[in-house]
Formats: C-alpha cells, sequence, structure tokens
C-alpha cells in the first residue's frame, strides 16, 4: 500500500480488468491528518492493495476527480465544502468512480443521506475496523462497476430500439399489390454501423403507375437517419396523394431544405416510374448511382445524366430520362456502399463498371434473382478485403413474372 503525498501526486488510477477487486485507487478526501494517517494504519493489515492519493480540500480534490475511477473516500466537512452539496459535485464529476463517505458519530444521518444521494457506502469514525474499511471499499467498487455495466446495457438497448424503430422508417413494406413489378429488397449495415445510417427505399403503384425510390442522406448518425426517414415518407405520402409525378421531388427537396439539421446535409437519389402495359421506364436523378438493368443474363447500365445531389443547387430543372424496361427484365436500385467497395487494393474502388462486372459473374455462377443480393455483396466484400465501410440497401424491381 502507498500513500501519496498531496503535493507531489499526480491523478490517481485507472480502471482494473480483474473481476473481483484486490487492488484499488483511493481519493482520500479528509482535512484531518490523523484520520488520514488511521485510514493508512487501517488498510496496512488487510489484503486490499490500496493506492490512497490523500487531499484536504475540495479544491485540491477537484485535481483528481476528472476521470478517476477507484474509489473515492470523502469526509463530508472539509474547509472549503461540505454536506451533500459537496456529495453532488464529486458525484457529478467523478462518475465513474465509487464513494465512500466518512462521518463522525453525531452524524450518522448524514451517511444515511449520502447513500440515498447516491453514495455506495458510509462509515462511521471511530467505529471502523481495517476488515470493515477494506470490504467497504472492495464492495463500493464492485457495485460502482455493476452499476455502471447495467446503465451501459439499459443505453445499449435503447440505442438498438431507437435504431430498429429508424430502420423501420427507412426500409419499409412496399405497396405493390396491383403492380406489374415484383421486387425483392435488401440490407446490410456496414463495419462503420455504429450508427445507423441514412439509406432508404420505397416503392409504390398508384393510378397505373409504379414509382420507386431509393437514396442516401450524406453521413451517419441520428440526425441524417431521422431525415432519411422524413424523406421516405413525405415522397410515399405525395405520392399516394396524387400530386403530379413532375412535382413530385421538387417538393421533396423542399421538405429536404426544411427538415435538415444542418444546411450542408444533402441526399442522394433515384426515382424511377413504370406505367402499366408500357416497356419504358422513366428515371430522374440526383447524384446517385445509376441502376443496372438484368435481362436475359445480360447486365447492362441505365444511361441517365445525375444532376447534382438533392438540397446541393434547390430549385434547378429536374431531367427526367427514358429507359428500356422490357417484360422479364430486372431492375437493381442501390446505394453507393456498394461502389465505393475497394476493388483489391485500395485506392481503386469498384465503381459502376466494377459492379456490373462483378454482378455479371454471380450471375453466370446460376445465382437467381431472389438470391442475388446476399451474393452480390459477399462478392463485393470479397473484393473488398472485408465488410464494407458504408451501409447497402438494394432493391430489385422484375417486370413480369418472378423469377
Amino acid at each position: 500500500m502507498t500513500m501519496v503525498d498531496p503535493d507531489s501526486a499526480g491523478p490517481a488510477g485507472t480502471g482494473r480488468a480483474s473481476a473481483a477487486v484486490e487492488s484499488v485507487d483511493i481519493l482520500l478526501i479528509e482535512d484531518d491528518a490523523q484520520d488520514a494517517f488511521l485510514v493508512e494504519e487501517l488498510l496496512a493489515d488487510t489484503a486490499l492493495d490500496a493506492r490512497i492519493t490523500w487531499v484536504d480540500t475540495l479544491g485540491k480534490a477537484r485535481e483528481h476527480l476528472d476521470d478517476f475511477r477507484g474509489c473515492v473516500l470523502l469526509d463530508l466537512n472539509l474547509p472549503d465544502a461540505g454536506g451533500m452539496d459537496l456529495l453532488r459535485e464529486v458525484l457529478t464529476t467523478a462518475d465513474s468512480a465509487a464513494v465512500v463517505v466518512l462521518t463522525g458519530l453525531n452524524d450518522e444521518h448524514e451517511g444515511i443521506a449520502a447513500v440515498a444521494a447516491g453514495a455506495q457506502d458510509y462509515l462511521v469514525k471511530g467505529q471502523v475496523d481495517g476488515s470493515l474499511l477494506a470490504r467497504s471499499l472492495r464492495y463500493s467498487v464492485e457495485r460502482q462497476r455493476a452499476d455502471e455495466n447495467a446503465r451501459q446495457l439499459r443505453e445499449a438497448e435503447l440505442h438498438a430500439r431507437e435504431n430498429m424503430r429508424l430502420e423501420r422508417g427507412l426500409l419499409p413494406q412496399v405497396l405493390l399489390d396491383d403492380s406489374p413489378l415484383s421486387h425483392r429488397s435488401f440490407y446490410r449495415p456496414g463495419r462503420k454501423r455504429a450508427l445507423v445510417g441514412g439509406d432508404f427505399f420505397d416503392a409504390v403503384q398508384k393510378d397505373g403507375t409504379t414509382h420507386a425510390i431509393i437514396g442516401d442522406v450524406s453521413g451517419h448518425g441520428p440526425d441524417e437517419a431521422a431525415l432519411g426517414v422524413s424523406l421516405r415518407i413525405a415522397w410515399r405520402a405525395l405520392v399516394m396523394g396524387g400530386v403530379a409525378e413532375d412535382t413530385v421531388l421538387p417538393a421533396l427537396e423542399e421538405i429536404l431544405a426544411s427538415e435538415r439539421a444542418q444546411d450542408e446535409m444533402y441526399a442522394t437519389l433515384c426515382q424511377v416510374s413504370l406505367d402499366v402495359r408500357s416497356e419504358k421506364a422513366r428515371i430522374r436523378l440526383f447524384g446517385h448511382p445509376p441502376p443496372l438493368v438484368i435481362k436475359d443474363g445480360v447486365v447492362e447500365e441505365v444511361p441517365a445524366v445525375p444532376r447534382p445531389p438533392m438540397g446541393v443547387f434547390p430549385d434547378a430543372d429536374i431531367d427526367v430520362e427514358e429507359f428500356p424496361f422490357p417484360q422479364g427484365a430486372t431492375l437493381m436500385l442501390y446505394t453507393d456502399g456498394l461502389v465505393d467497395a475497394y476493388d483489391g487494393a485500395p485506392p481503386a474502388r469498384l465503381e459502376v463498371q466494377g459492379l456490373s462486372r462483378i454482378l455479371d459473374g454471380v450471375l453466370k455462377s446460376g445465382c437467381s434473382i431472389m438470391d442475388l443480393p446476399e451474393h452480390l455483396v459477399d462478392e463485393a466484400e470479397r473484393h473488398n478485403g472485408g465488410p464494407l465501410q458504408d451501409d447497402v440497401a438494394m432493391m430489385l424491381l422484375t417486370h413480369g413474372a418472378e423469377r
């Protein structure tokens, strides 16, 4: 056991990896030198390996409290602070530390109040031996660790539930019951998926026309995901409300501008529209990778010129182009997490040409359209040398009977 002089001690201690506390860093905040010496003497005869940093005022203690992860042994009556205000500051500043309060014989009620306020334990001066002191310190540190683990678990569960809610908003059940198109949707999170991304898709049939959309809000996090949900839901509402096709995306861009958390946020987006009994589809592209058409095992890139991402140049003209989408063909819409994969060693990336090459190989291996997304992403990850950096959302739309 080591007693550290307050004038020479640095910040005490870091967290231990062992499950059972056989050693502990102690920040002793006590203005009575005799009581501080007694703490050292009591612990000297125990098996606890204690490193004690002693300070006699709250002002000196503040130099050690930030990020302290051991046990604070606290006298509630200091020259420069006292009572519950003192305890609250210690609990708030050293929120990863256990706190054990020292009280006098006549102040035991303060110890009870301190435990109610968040301290792990209290000890009455003059009624403590070494065994009791060591046991209280061990118990308090382990209880604090258990409380911290439980708190982190609750936060993780809340974060997971929030992610699930956002993902349900981003990746809905499409409405294609009366459409000539059958669909297969797919989503896989990327390596960076500590935070939910902003990839979204949807498809709706309305008044004889099937509309499909896929998009990606720039960045990762709750703001981006929330914006993606807003755009996806607004798009569906506009289409289902019968808004004219050529005014849907201008209205959506106004919604993006009003809902985004920062002016720098934007979204890439691709919308495809197909009239019933037609074999030509219309496409509107906003900085998004172009779709691919699969027909009789042949892969072709849809020849569409993209305008800038949505939100970059508001009120600009929105170009619409047509492309062949015959019976039996499959249209593959996807987000850029797929084409941003490395094609072997960095810095070369797959891009659309590399993705087309990989897709061609997967199809030649005999893979069906229904199984295509998993095999395609697996192959992209093989080229990438591991999981993809970004999320991948994909929607396959087959014109005519599902294969």
